[in-house]
């Protein structure tokens, strides 16, 4: 019997990455595609990156994958 949970237990998985994967890449491809819109769109073309403002996008995106984290841990509490 434990046999039939743990095999239905590992389904979900291939899933649950193919859609974090296809979230993602739509995610960063319309990130990309509105940064360089915005660029276009700009007086002055585009601009260099700065070390401090890839430094704030880690960080807001560490906090999201947090949240991501703690939503799957939240049936555990």
């Amino acid at each position: 019997m434990s046999e039939i949970v743990n095999k239905n237990d590992a389904d979900w998985k291939p899933k649950t990455y193919a859609i974090g994967g296809v979230t993602g890449l739509f995610l960063g491809l319309l990130s990309a595609y509105l940064f360089a819109r915005a660029s276009e769109e700009s007086e002055s073309g585009p601009q260099k990156v700065k070390t401090l403002d890839i430094m704030r996008l880690s960080v807001a995106l560490l906090a999201l994958v947090r949240q991501v984290t703690d939503l799957g841990a939240s049936g555990k509490k």
